[in-house]
């Protein structure tokens, strides 16, 4: 199963330096730097990537589900070259051709009334900068954010994120509150039917922003499609109900689509499938694949307005860099002229969502399977009767070992899977070949069988 590339022979000496110089001097975040190993990557090109050993690896995880077009795409490795070539770099303050045009054409491909583009190093500062716009057009503070999200690791974008990595962090911004947002699978509200969830999340981010005051809060941030706390698509109705609840109180409606834009769920923007617009609309990852850092706010006309003679209070000395502005306008030259936003809606719909399905009819540790496009979740359990998560909430060492023996088992048969507690999610390169895809999709359900020993 684990096909290795011609250009992937073993370098034994190569492998031993590159760990050296890792393990002496690299402090990797999220870890405590004496208990892990990273693995030296030696390349990479399409939907595959390789080591210094000689083992390649599928990359179901879009390394942080960033890498949309893939590793080493020849157009976007050409317009690096060709814009370096010419100027490597100039501050924000001036124009630029380049950032000017993927401006242009972000906002071409946004909901109307969004004409311009505030340019960021990644999301993190995107959803910093957003709520820095929000709250200086309403002159309220608070925002409001879901349990199950990640906004980033600066400071209010770590106090926005409901997951545990934000624990560590606090006290940062006190002017963060949460709410649960919809997930019928594990629905908090007790509902049965997506329509209940829809009604009851609602009424719960209501009564939220009424106990929380209305008259103090600026935003409201939203995951489009919640992404690495669990792929949770958002129930029919869920994000218009947000926006009427906006507009009823003054609120700016912030959509975070850093993970989900540019294509991964099959449109530019993930909040064109659900029938809702927002305020302003965070990216990065996908607009260039990360190629060279690159993230932003796209801002609708009544904000951007705002600050016409008012000055808007911040800027960073990367905003817009020439050569990731290069590579975001090759990006949308390869989505049109390759119509990867078909590929994608035909890929989830024809090959991953009825082999996920077929999946969870034959595995007895699969409690759910969900998503659209080429982003999914198999969310694993100990009991398809009670839902019990095969791994506890946030788990860690032992308690975590079975999910962590189905990603070593994953990686065993040449593929690179993306899990997170108890879920393996599925999100590979939007290049992927089906044939590739239909393998990684197979060595999953291989590695199941080892999850499978933990379920009842």
């Amino acid at each position: 199963m684990n096909v290795t590339p011609a250009h992937a022979a073993a370098d034994p000496s190569a492998d031993a330096a590159v760990r050296a110089d890792d393990r002496g001097h690299v402090f990797h975040s999220w870890s405590a730097q004496a208990l892990i190993d990273p693995l030296p990557v030696a390349g990479g090109k399409g939907a595959t990537f390789w080591d210094y050993a000689g083992n390649s690896y599928l990359d179901f995880s879009s390394q942080l589900v960033n890498l949309n077009l893939g590793h080493q795409h020849s157009d976007l490795v050409e317009a690096i070259r060709r814009q370096a070539s010419r100027l490597t770099t100039i501050q924000p303050s001036l124009a630029n051709d380049v950032r000017g045009e993927l401006a242009r054409r972000i906002s071409q491909v946004a909901p109307d009334g969004f004409e311009k583009v505030f340019f960021t190093n990644g999301g993190a500062d995107a959803n910093e900068n957003a709520v820095r716009m929000a709250r200086a057009c309403t002159g309220r503070r608070k925002v409001l954010a879901m349990y199950r999200s990640y906004h980033g690791s600066t400071s209010t974008a770590i106090s926005l994120t409901g997951d545990p990595r934000r624990w560590a962090n606090e006290p940062s911004d006190g002017s963060v509150a949460h709410f649960f947002g919809p997930y019928p699978y594990r629905s908090p509200f007790h509902s049965t039917t997506p329509e209940e969830e829809t009604a009851r999340a609602l009424e719960h981010l209501e009564q939220t922003i009424v106990l929380e005051g209305a008259s103090t809060i600026a935003a409201v941030i939203i995951e489009t499609v919640v992404g690495t706390n669990g792929v949770l698509v958002p129930p029919p109705g869920y994000l218009p109900g947000v926006r009427e609840l906006c507009d009823r109180y003054g609120i700016v409606y912030i959509a975070d689509e850093v993970m989900v834009g540019f294509g991964r769920i099959g449109e530019w923007f993930a909040i064109d499938a659900f029938n809702a617009v927002p305020d302003l609309i965070t990216f990065a990852k996908g607009v260039n694949s990360g190629y060279v850092p690159l993230g932003g706010v796209v801002i609708s006309d009544p904000i951007a307005a705002h600050f016409d003679t008012v000055p808007f209070p911040g800027g960073l000395t990367y905003s817009g860099h020439p050569l990731a502005c290069a590579a975001g306008v090759a990006t949308f030259e390869v989505f049109e002229r390759d119509g990867i936003l078909d590929r994608v809606r035909d890929l989830g719909s024809r090959v991953v969502e009825p082999r996920l399905q077929e999946i969870a009819r034959r595995h007895p540790s699969v409690g759910d399977v969900r998503g659209r496009g080429l982003f999914w979740a198999i969310e694993l359990v100990r009991d398809q009767e009670t839902r019990e998560p095969l791994v506890p909430f946030n788990a860690s060492g032992p308690d975590a070992a079975p999910v962590a023996a189905v990603a070593a088992e994953c990686r065993k048969s040449g593929l690179w899977p993306f899990t997170h507690f108890n879920r393996v999610h599925v999100a590979p390169p939007l290049v992927i070949s089906e044939d590739d895809l239909i393998r990684g999709l197979d060595v999953i359900d291989h590695a199941l069988r080892v999850a499978d020993e933990h379920a009842s």
